[in-house]
């Protein structure tokens, strides 16, 4: 795998410990991006609004140190980690962004990616906005203030902007009384509601829910804006109707393997995309074994179902992190080095299956072949859980250009050929509903098919 990823969001209304609620939901969330993080809190009782905020590049325990969380008072607060899928990875793009204007102050994350953010942003430039980073966020919480102008509140700015901006978003935006939630029409990006000890939370995913002892409430229906107010929730439809599109990659892979999105568990949808690789490519191997994290709940459903025994055939190395997660690509494939090690003793003198989640350029799974051979596997064959990528996404998921993708300029068996497997099986796009319960899941399918919810 060697696709960057989205970001994660974490909001609280009505906590104490606001800030050490947000940081181990952060926590949680670290595997959704790791060049940034930050969190904003501010007092429900104060009067003058005044957001305290902490950000920074690199990992949530790196940046928020325990003296910087206790500095981090309040009842209310929202945070963020970041991957870079629109702007630069640099200082100023972190989240979340605290912008102050005429009617005072808003701070917001955002997870996501619009599709129209630079025609917006020229507009306005045009009319003399100045922004200070390169994210469409910025352009998301300068519209959110110039609506505010005209508006009776911000939650009404939020819809107006709803109608405006495109693209896939989960939105979090903390004023001085409210707590707001909202989530794109097409449901791109997942966004869910939870309770603890009477605070309300909003997360990227219920991961993170566990993660601080909260209870999961439910998941924020696709255009749809969630206040919270004096202790108390409103849920207004923005009336923007798209049909839903969720994006079928959190369950293939961006997800953490305890959360449920949408009322899916995703360790589920991985096992049963593993059963039925198993069906659609068998082979005639002595172990199967996955790819950490995300390929391993697929390889124990190629188990399960080829009846081959699962082995854990890698030692991953968890202090690297996620290869495409580091912003250069030499740092990626300086760690995709370091961050897998197999072992030789289970896979030496096998043939063996490995299963893993995507294939982009090739580069990533060719050295894992690699290290298995030199292990002393005898046979390595590969099956992928998810189609071949054959288009970038547009939505807050940096899958590159056709020009980088393997599969747009190779067929299956050149690409077997180039990696160095005995044999390559990919899922394929009539596949993915099956892997979600096969109950008509509406779901995203665009960089595998081109068929684009909305550009």
């Amino acid at each position: 795998m060697a696709i960057h990823e989205e970001c994660g969001v974490f909001g609280i209304y009505g906590s104490k410990d606001c800030a050490g609620d947000v940081y181990y939901g952060l926590f949680s969330l670290q595997h959704r991006g790791q060049e940034s993080c930050g969190i904003a809190t501010t007092s429900l009782a104060d009067n003058e609004f005044d957001v305290k905020c902490v950000k920074g590049m690199g990992l949530v325990s790196d940046v928020l140190s325990k003296d910087k969380i206790q500095s981090l008072t309040g009842d209310m607060a929202i945070g963020h980690v970041r991957y870079s899928t629109s702007g630069a990875s640099v200082p100023e793009n972190a989240q979340p962004i605290v912008s102050h204007y005429s009617k005072g102050t808003i701070s917001i994350a955002h997870n996501g990616n619009l599709t129209n953010a630079q025609e917006l942003k020229s507009e306005l430039v045009d009319k003399g906005a100045i922004f200070h980073t390169t994210t469409d966020s910025e352009v998301i919480a300068y519209l959110i203030a110039l609506k505010r102008a005209t508006t009776p509140s911000v939650e009404e700015a939020v819809k107006e902007v709803m109608g405006l901006i495109k693209g896939g978003y989960a939105l979090l935006v903390m004023s001085p009384r409210k707590l707001i939630a909202a989530r794109d029409p097409f449901g791109l990006k997942p966004l869910v509601m939870g309770m603890l000890d009477g605070a309300y939370i909003f997360c990227s995913e219920t991961c993170a829910l566990e993660a601080v002892g909260a209870d999961f409430i439910r998941d924020v229906n696709p255009g749809e804006i969630i206040v919270v107010e004096d202790g108390n929730v409103k849920s207004i439809d923005s009336g923007i109707k798209r049909g839903m599109k969720k994006c079928v990659f959190e369950y293939i892979y961006f997800a953490r393997p305890d959360s449920v999105i949408d009322g899916i568990a995703v360790a589920d949808a991985r096992r049963e995309a593993g059963r039925i690789l198993a069906r659609k490519h068998p082979c005639d191997c002595d172990i199967v074994i996955g790819v950490p994290e995300s390929g391993i709940d697929a390889a124990l459903g190629f188990a399960a179902e080829s009846g081959i025994p699962y082995e854990k055939g890698f030692v991953k190395n968890s202090y690297v992190g996620r290869t495409f997660i580091k912003p250069s690509q030499e740092q990626r494939k300086q760690a995709v080095k370091i961050k897998l090690n197999p072992i030789s003793s289970v896979v030496k003198g096998k043939r063996v299956v490995i299963i893993d989640d995507s294939i982009v350029r090739g580069n990533t799974i060719a050295d894992q072949i690699h290290l298995l051979r030199n292990a002393g596997a005898t046979e390595v064959h590969v099956r992928i859980s998810s189609p071949p990528f054959l288009h970038p996404c547009y939505y807050g998921t940096d899958v590159p250009d056709e020009e980088h993708l393997i599969a747009c300029t190779h067929t299956i068996p050149e690409i077997c050929s180039s990696i160095g497997a005995d044999s390559l099986g990919y899922l394929e796009p009539a596949d993915l509903n099956d892997m979600l319960g096969g109950d008509d899941f509406r779901y995203c399918d665009a960089c595998f098919t081109g068929n684009y919810p909305e550009r």
